[in-house]
């Protein structure tokens, strides 16, 4: 069941955001602190209510403020996964879990609850209380909790900002290995667009309460009014590969679509599905075939567009096999390039500018 979102206010934030989320997808609503995010998610939560406003899922009508529906919290199936984690300090793990379930026989939510934890990697932690766990164990039992409401919708709202680079890392990759389990609409906000880009299928981006685009990573990337409001050093690829070896000097060999990369050691099988954030500046572009490089990285690339920015830089999207790949150079170097629609080249890319919280998991390629 998808779910669709359209919300309209003139404060306390201006709003004026419509989109939708297919079953299975995860869209990120993507902006600046303030821009109305969070609020969005509230409103699909039933926490706050904009003056025109209408939130369905499937058949099921939550908000329709013309027709005066307004469904209470309760009433909306749906989990929410807050930055806070909000655990009952005083309950264990696995009874903070089993307080979302709806009431039937003890030992039925008490096994849900094990198979739930089992899911985010904490079957043996279930008997532990809050302050027993890390910041990131603490985050897990609290998606587990979201799910134990058997919910339509599940929503995210900045769940990775409170724990440290490290612990992110690994979440990104639980989050990225239990989307293979579930079939519902997720929503994640937050303002990183390294996240969205390594987590999300679609991304929609909010500036002071009005949606600037809804697109994939590539049209959002592309697009000069988002770069403006994100800030151009942001730009960057999300780039789709496949774990083809662990190599003896500590390097990893993706293959992606274009040709095989080596990267810093990635953790995972061979044959794991992986995104890879490539930051546009961090690509060199050449019209002939390098040779006696460091770099270990050189894929063959065709120009698809070439964007002129203010200043003196511009934004060149190649694609690298049929994956987008962004680049930014200076305008001088695009045109001694003779850049345009249809030339070939070839990306530059070193390994070591690429690093660990820039790749992740990737549910689907």
């Amino acid at each position: 069941m998808a779910l669709e979102v359209m919300a309209q206010a003139e404060g306390p934030i201006p709003l004026n955001v419509a989109f939708r989320v297919e079953p299975g997808e995860l869209v990120a609503l993507v902006g600046p602190s303030g821009s109305g995010k969070s609020t969005l998610l509230r409103t699909i939560a039933g926490l706050w209510t904009p003056q025109a406003a209408r939130v369905t899922v499937g058949g099921s009508v939550w908000l329709d403020s013309a027709a005066g529906i307004n469904l209470p919290p309760h009433q909306r199936h749906l989990g929410m996964v807050f930055q806070s984690y909000a655990l009952f300090p005083h309950m264990t793990a696995a009874a903070n879990v089993m307080a979302a379930m709806p009431a039937r026989p003890k030992a039925e939510n008490r096994a849900e609850a094990q198979r739930l934890l089992a899911l985010v990697n904490l079957a043996s932690l279930g008997a532990r209380y809050p302050a027993e766990l890390s910041g990131g164990q603490q985050q897990r039992v609290a998606v587990a909790r979201a799910l134990a409401r058997n919910p339509q919708v599940l929503l995210l709202d900045e769940p990775f900002s409170a724990v440290d680079r490290a612990t992110r890392e690994g979440l990104y990759a639980e989050i990225s290995a239990l989307r293979g389990s579930l079939n519902m609409p997720v929503v994640l906000v937050t303002h990183d667009i390294a996240e969205a880009q390594l987590l999300a299928d679609r991304m929609v981006v909010i500036e002071a309460g009005q949606m600037l685009r809804d697109g994939t990573t590539a049209e959002v990337m592309f697009d000069p009014t988002v770069l403006r409001a994100m800030g151009i050093r942001d730009a960057g690829s999300a780039l789709q590969a496949r774990i083809a070896a662990q190599e003896e000097d500590g390097l990893t060999r993706l293959e992606t679509a274009a040709g095989p990369i080596w990267l810093p050691r990635v953790d995972g099988a061979i044959g794991t599905a992986v995104r890879v954030r490539i930051m546009a500046h961090e690509v060199i572009l050449s019209r002939n075939r390098p040779e006696g490089l460091s770099a270990l990285n050189i894929l063959p690339v065709t120009v698809h567009a070439v964007m002129q920015g203010d200043g003196p830089g511009v934004l060149v999207e190649c694609r690298a096999g049929d994956a987008p790949l962004l680049v930014r150079i200076t305008r001088r170097s695009a045109i001694g390039l003779g850049l345009a629609p249809g030339v070939s080249c070839y990306a530059i890319l070193k390994s070591m500018s690429v690093a660990r919280d820039q790749v992740g998991l990737a549910s689907v390629i």
